[in-house]
């Protein structure tokens, strides 16, 4: 599962970058668990919540269906 989350964090990483930002996968844990870290312009925006939910944890969960969550890695 780590590879196909991963995969689709390599998709999104260009349009974050595009807007100085990144993220990195922190950990994926066995029940569905995605943990990761913003970074860059991402790491400190206000709207990251909203990248990481409406874009980053969208995309992972519709190519990945054993993903249930995505979070913020502290």
């Amino acid at each position: 599962m780590r590879e196909k989350v991963q995969a689709v964090l390599d998709e999104i990483r260009p349009m974050l970058q595009r807007d100085r930002g990144d993220v990195e996968l922190v950990d994926v844990t066995e029940d569905g668990e995605v943990k990761v870290k913003l970074v860059g312009a991402c790491g400190c925006c206000p709207m990251s919540m909203v990248t990481l939910k409406d874009g980053i944890e969208r995309m992972i969960k519709e190519r990945v269906p054993e993903v249930k969550s995505v979070s913020q890695a502290h």
